[in-house]
């Protein structure tokens, strides 16, 4: 198993962490301070170079026009894009809109393209992805009650979603709804395309997590559907297809956010560090100098480079033997990569004392934000669920044979 890159990749690598770095790091501080219009007045100017240097969209195809980077390559770019919160938003393939437009490429009507993927694609509209609703679980997703009736041409869409991420400012979402009640679980739903400004779409809130409710991108919002009526061409792919399509959603995405969370725990390690060692405690020593900080530093370093191991091994099976060799790796990299996050992102806090809970250092946005990843995309416990019946299945038969 070879993950040696070119060393052409490998200076591209290089580039987007200086760029990282040294254009959107200093960005920060408008983040923190909720100030979303003067950031993303900001953001756009940093777009641009992004577009100039040939960097945007790299989850997409080039004559889609995105960068075509194979699923390794792709997870190393986000591993560094990772590296600050407007990272993927900036470079043109943040979430959700990087999955939406794999969708609409894979699956949606010439129409729908030229309507909602050319747009979006070109990063001059949002989108939101409607599927979590607060009525049902989320860890069982084919109980949901959003109802699609079909009425002739058109559907009649009525329900309740809630963490449709950047849903503030987005100009379409795509809707997951039942279609078929009586159809078997996994081929009730569909996907549906509608148009934020549709009659019937209403963006109740933004929700608060952990006290902050945030502006644009960065928001989960509720959203409320009542008699939306949408044409039945405006449904993406097949009817009763939406769960298929959500599994071809997630797999890549899983590699990609695992290594942005990666980008997370690398560059908290050197904050964790930088503070260790300039923050005295006394003339004659540092934080650096006690041995429970230097423990901290040592058991991250580890776990990052060992989570780091796992996630690619996950993509590179993925890209060379498909999704169903890789599916216990792809389970595995979400719960082992979530848990070794929050970890470092929590050392890092208690490293830095009363100031790592405040808002003056981006530790908290993470701490905040991404305590949500040992949730959303499937919780801890049904990955480590599925790794253990899978596991045990294959030793039940070895032993019976």
């Amino acid at each position: 198993m070879d993950f040696s890159i070119p060393d052409e990749f490998r200076d591209r690598l290089a580039e987007i962490r200086r760029f990282v770095d040294s254009e959107l790091a200093p960005l920060e501080p408008l983040l923190l301070a909720g100030e979303w219009a003067d950031l993303e007045s900001r953001l756009a100017e940093k777009r641009r170079k992004v577009q100039s240097a040939g960097w945007w969209a790299p989850n997409l195809p080039r004559e889609a026009g995105g960068g075509g980077a194979g699923l390794v390559e792709l997870g190393l770019i986000s591993e560094e894009l990772g590296r600050s919160p407007t990272g993927h938003f900036t470079f043109g393939c943040q979430a959700p809109d990087a999955g939406n437009a794999e969708l609409l490429l894979l699956h949606g009507s010439p129409a729908q393209k030229t309507r909602y993927l050319e747009p979006l694609a070109a990063g001059d509209i949002r989108s939101c992805f409607c599927m979590t609703e607060p009525e049902f679980a989320g860890s069982n997703p084919v109980e949901m009650g959003t109802l699609a009736r079909r009425e002739g041409d058109e559907y009649v869409i009525d329900g309740h979603k809630w963490f449709a991420t950047a849903a503030d400012g987005a100009r379409f979402a795509v809707v997951m709804a039942v279609t078929d009640p009586e159809a078997p679980p996994h081929r009730r739903a569909s996907m549906i395309l509608i148009d934020c400004d549709q009659p019937g779409f209403e963006l109740v809130r933004n929700i608060p997590v952990m006290g902050h409710r945030g502006r644009g991108y960065f928001t989960h919002g509720e959203v409320r559907l009542t008699e939306c009526r949408v044409p039945v061409s405006q449904r993406l792919g097949e009817e009763g297809a939406g769960f298929i399509m959500a599994q071809e959603r997630l797999g890549p995405g899983r590699i990609h956010h695992c290594m942005r969370w990666l980008g997370i725990c690398r560059r908290t390690i050197e904050i964790m560090c930088d503070y260790a060692l300039t923050r005295r405690l006394s003339a004659e020593r540092r934080l650096a100098d006690q041995q429970i900080v230097q423990a901290w530093i040592a058991e991250s370093a580890a776990e990052l480079e060992a989570a780091r191991a796992l996630v690619l091994k996950a993509a590179w099976t993925i890209e060379r033997q498909g999704f169903k060799a890789a599916r216990d790796e792809i389970s595995m990299i979400k719960f082992i990569t979530a848990n070794t996050l929050q970890r470092i992102v929590d050392r890092a806090v208690q490293i830095h004392g009363a100031l790592g809970v405040t808002d003056d250092t981006v530790l908290s946005f993470w701490y905040r934000e991404e305590r949500a990843a040992r949730i959303y995309d499937g919780p801890d416990e049904v990955h480590k669920l599925a790794v253990a019946r899978h596991l045990l299945k294959a030793r039940a038969r070895i032993l019976e044979g």
